[in-house]
């Protein structure tokens, strides 16, 4: 994008808020920060509604770019393929209209389709994405920052198109024509020449490029330094310099949540594998074929047959034949998506071939032993994808064996291959309706798993009422289809008494807001010896929700918990607690709050207008840790428990009003504090030690702070003001309370003065 959208992004922000669009106006500014920093809950709430209010007010350009970073929130880190290709050209489309092409913001949204299409079949696409971006980089010069992102596209489309050489010369070029113009390249281009070079076969010069790139200012910081180090590590990998590699690798727990690196990550695994540098473990299997799932259901294509061949030869690798047969399978059905073929078929040949010349790791026993060798493993050191080799050849044959293969097969990523091999043995060969609870519970978790609810549907005709209800319940759970499970899940109760049938019909009354159903339909479990700690904690937190507090006692009295209020309500004073709540954007707020009961909490924090919730609220939580309590007694100290927020229970009817100033003296700030302490109305700061303000005479910059203050329903706002101009009256600067000031009608021009002149 070129520089001037920034400054018509700011101009843009000031006529919103002069027009009363203030939520617009900061969620404009926000959008690129959710898409860069990975904030994608919130983006995929906050853009379209931002793109939608944009075309109702009449401003494409607005439009385009909130939907330029939505889609870039997509197709970049997400690497979403032929699920975002639609959207892409209509933006590109869009892009072209006679009242937008003028956008500074325009030729981006060739660069988001070129993305997409990378993402789908980098390849395939090759020649198209070539030339569009021409066209597009047709008359831009390097003094324009369109330019680097456009030129970093065009050096990928000629590396998919098995021109690196020419990437080479290409992102040469414009590095050098960036700084004849006085500009530097962006990261990105620099790292696609690295890119270039090793694909040339120029490693050492790609370790070069590459670091000479690292100081340039990238157009995604916040992934700058993991991507910088895994390309350094697949360069030093290539070269051979293992140790190089295996330091600069990021580890799993760093590129876990970006797509975009996952084909490159496994490259690099690859090389490390391969030298023994790293350990080839079964779980390094298992997470590249989540990998492989994930873009199956994004139409990655092309990176999902990278992947499954990268994992297939790694299989190879460790024995598992099994796997690698399957991996080969996945890489072939990947085929009729791809445009470009060339050289595929012959690299699955590869892997089967290798697959077929690999030695089997020899079984621990005889048929008649597997099963009491596999049950004697220890859950921390055993193989399953070993175990599953050794199961194979007797699975559909003997059933304990096939318990134990299918449903190792469904914790290794491939449920629908556990499921034909389950089905044959229960239904096809035999009869399910006398088949165990055990079987038919695995079976139709495996059928649920594989997304064969046609299977689980024929499955529950042919079981008994308890059982067809249950495995329909279920399936009805797993799909979010509540009334129906709800349904279900009391027939089966009703025809036979069960504890998962109550806990599903639970969880689907919760699920359809009748918290009062919820406690009545587990209440039974409290006299049950099969009930466990959790469907007690379940019990808890839904008769708090319908304050049945009778219910909430006998619950609490079976866990032992140490509550001083004989009957009625609980409102005690436990411990603090991180409430974690939901925001309108999409995001997660933590909320300090004092616990109160077993699963309620009091929030502590005045909370901005907008929000469904403030302090004095009364929440219902879930009281499992969103996070493990540290083990460390000096940790825990310090430690605050986060819990999910489930519901209001009782809304303190506080209201909050907003604050802004020059920082007061640490003396003043003490006696503000207690002012507002004694009157328990409660106060947040939530500006940080960076907020500053500008004198309105000298031009110094002032330490600020801004927050809110919270005061219950019988404080009105009158007195609110009064407290606030008699405790800051004697502040060497001045602080603003404007809303307030308009809401009480008394001195308004002089608080609106002051914004004013300090810039607030």
């Amino acid at each position: 994008m070129d520089v001037d959208i920034w400054a018509w992004v700011g101009g843009t922000q000031r006529e919103l808020h002069e027009a009363g669009n203030a939520g617009l106006a900061m969620a404009l500014g926000d959008v690129p920060g959710q898409a860069l920093e990975g904030r994608y809950a919130q983006l995929d709430v906050v853009a379209p509604a931002v793109a939608q209010h944009a075309e109702t007010l009449g401003l494409p350009w607005l439009e385009l770019f909130v939907r330029y970073w939505h889609l870039l929130g997509r197709v970049g880190d997400r690497a979403n393929g032929a699920v975002a290709l639609g959207d892409a050209s209509d933006l590109a489309e869009f892009a072209k209209r006679d009242d937008v092409r003028d956008c500074p913001a325009a030729p981006a949204a060739v660069e988001a389709l070129a993305m997409a299409q990378a993402n789908t079949d980098g390849p395939g696409y090759a020649e198209a994405r070539l030339a569009a971006l021409g066209e597009a980089l047709d008359g831009v010069e390097p003094d324009s920052l369109v330019f680097s992102g456009l030129t970093t596209q065009y050096v990928a489309a000629l590396l998919d198109a098995g021109r690196p050489e020419e990437a080479v010369t290409y992102a040469e070029a414009a590095i050098g024509r960036l700084g004849k113009a006085g500009r530097e390249a962006s990261w990105e281009l620099g790292a696609a020449a690295a890119r270039a070079l090793l694909a040339a076969g120029r490693g050492e010069d790609a370790l070069s490029a590459l670091e000479a790139a690292t100081g340039f200012k990238p157009d995604d910081p916040v992934a700058k330094g993991r991507r910088e180090a895994l390309l350094t590590s697949l360069i030093l990998g290539t070269l051979g310099r293992m140790e190089g590699a295996y330091e600069a690798l990021p580890d799993l727990d760093v590129v876990g949540d970006h797509p975009r690196d996952w084909v490159e990550w496994s490259r690099a695994i690859g090389l490390l594998a391969n030298s023994g540098s790293i350990a080839n473990t079964w779980q390094l299997g298992r997470i590249l074929g989540q990998w492989i799932t994930y873009f199956e259901t994004m139409g990655g294509h092309r990176a999902r047959f990278e992947l499954a061949l990268a994992a297939g030869h790694l299989a190879v690798a460790r024995q598992g034949i099994w796997q690698a047969r399957l991996l080969a399978d996945q890489a072939e059905a990947v085929l009729p998506a791809l445009t470009s073929t060339d050289g595929l078929p012959e690299r699955i040949a590869e892997l089967r071939a290798a697959a077929d010349g690999a030695a089997e790791i020899p079984a621990p026993g005889g048929a008649d032993e597997l099963v009491a060798l596999f049950d004697a493993e220890d859950g921390q050191s055993a193989d399953p994808e070993r175990w599953v080799g050794w199961l194979a050849p007797h699975s559909g044959k003997d059933l304990e064996i096939t318990r134990r293969h299918t449903t190792t097969l469904g914790f290794l990523g491939y449920p629908s291959i556990g499921a034909d091999v389950y089905w044959k043995v229960i239904v096809e060969d035999g009869d399910p309706a006398t088949a165990s609870e055990a079987d038919i519970a695995y079976l139709s978790g495996l059928l649920i798993e594989a997304g064969q609810d046609d299977r689980v549907e024929q499955l529950a005709a042919r079981l008994p009422a308890a059982g067809s209800h249950l495995a329909l319940a279920r399936l009805y759970r797993a799909r979010e289809r509540w009334a129906e499970a709800a349904a279900e899940a009391e027939a089966a109760v009703a025809a036979e008494e069960s504890v998962e049938s109550r806990r599903l019909w639970s969880v689907a009354a919760q699920q359809l807001g009748d918290n009062a159903a919820a406690a009545e339909i587990l209440r039974p479990l409290l006299d049950s010896d099969e009930a466990e700690e959790e469907d007690i904690w379940r019990l808890i937190v839904a008769a708090t929700a319908a304050e049945d507090w009778a219910t909430v006692h006998a619950a609490a009295a079976k866990l032992n918990l140490p509550i001083q209020t004989a009957e009625g309500p609980i409102d005690e004073q436990w411990h603090l607690i991180r409430a974690v709540l939901p925001a309108p954007d999409g995001s997660r707020r933590e909320v300090l709050a004092l616990r109160t009961g077993p699963a309620t909490a009091r929030l502590a924090v005045p909370q901005p207008r907008g929000m469904e919730y403030n302090a004095g609220d009364v929440i219902v939580f879930d009281p499992r840790p969103l996070e493990p309590i540290p083990e460390d007694p000096k940790e825990q100290e310090d430690f605050v428990i986060p819990f999910a927020g489930v519901t209001m229970l009782r809304p303190g009817g506080f209201t909050s009003w907003f604050f802004d100033g020059v920082a007061p003296t640490e003396h003043e700030w003490t006696e503000f504090n207690e002012v507002l302490a004694e009157r328990g109305w409660p106060m947040w700061v939530y500006s940080d030690e960076n907020y500053g303000v500008t004198h309105p005479v000298s031009g110094e910059r002032l330490p600020g702070v801004f927050g809110w203050i919270a005061v219950p329903p019988t404080v009105e706002p009158a007195e609110l003001d009064a407290v606030l101009d008699d405790a800051t009256e004697q502040w060497t600067h001045p602080v603003t309370w404007v809303d307030l000031a308009r809401e009480v009608g008394v001195e308004v021009e002089r608080h609106e003065r002051i914004a004013k002149e300090y810039g607030l």
